[in-house]
């Protein structure tokens, strides 16, 4: 078993040293190990069958990637073959915008950091930075993340400066990717697929609360289904 972390590794980036740290927290406390290997987005398309055969699992992780038309390529393969997939602060963004993009058919559904006078700015910038805030998110039920989480609340650390821009808000979420996590107002904090095996994405970064001695639950559920797909 291998998971995929899609995303241009930069060791000086903690959100990106957190992912790694946590992926190991997680496999003491379950008693497993995973093979886990960072994907550099520049090189996607071109090994994009290869890719396919290698991962039963994808994190999409944060950062700016390289190639954004590989992040969207990993998360369409993802969401079309039932494979495990989570995505984290930018990670979020980017399943919004593949998701918009090819299941919408918003074929224009850009991101305003990268493009910022896209026709249809789906990833719009955050009336407030949350880069080093720690929030409250709200969990709704039903859904699959409140079966992770078991509560209604919880706070969790963000490092993001963009988000699902509200013109989009109803149209994603009555299109099938539920917003399932807001903060206190109602803005998009959590998504997911509820008909896929794990398809989950969080504007905030879970890895930065994982410690040895306490892992986070959204990481330890990704594993846990990772490890439930069949091997090849």
């Amino acid at each position: 078993m291998k998971i995929g972390i899609v995303g241009d590794f930069r060791p000086e980036y903690p959100s990106q040293i957190a992912t790694n740290d946590a992926l190991l927290h997680s496999f003491r406390k379950l008693g497993v190990f995973i093979e886990y290997e960072w994907i550099p987005t520049a090189a996607i398309i071109k090994q994009l069958d290869t890719i396919k055969e290698t991962f039963q699992g994808f994190w999409i992780g944060p950062g700016f990637p390289d190639s954004v038309d590989g992040v969207l390529s990993i998360i369409q393969y993802a969401r079309e073959n039932n494979i495990p997939l989570l995505g984290t602060c930018a990670g979020f963004q980017y399943i919004i915008m593949e998701y918009a993009r090819n299941k919408m058919m918003l074929e224009n559904a850009g991101h305003e950091e990268r493009d910022p006078h896209a026709n249809q700015v789906v990833i719009s910038k955050l009336a407030c930075s949350l880069v080093g805030q720690k929030g409250e998110v709200i969990v709704k039920k039903p859904s699959r993340i409140y079966d992770i989480y078991q509560v209604e609340n919880v706070i969790e650390q963000f490092r993001c400066n963009y988000g699902l821009s509200s013109e989009y808000e109803k149209q994603i979420h009555e299109a099938g990717l539920r917003i399932v996590g807001t903060d206190y107002i109602g803005n998009p904090r959590i998504i997911e697929l509820l008909e896929h095996k794990f398809f989950i994405g969080t504007l905030f970064v879970p890895q930065l609360s994982s410690t040895s001695n306490s892992t986070h639950c959204i990481v330890d559920s990704f594993i846990s289904t990772v490890l439930s797909q069949p091997e090849d």
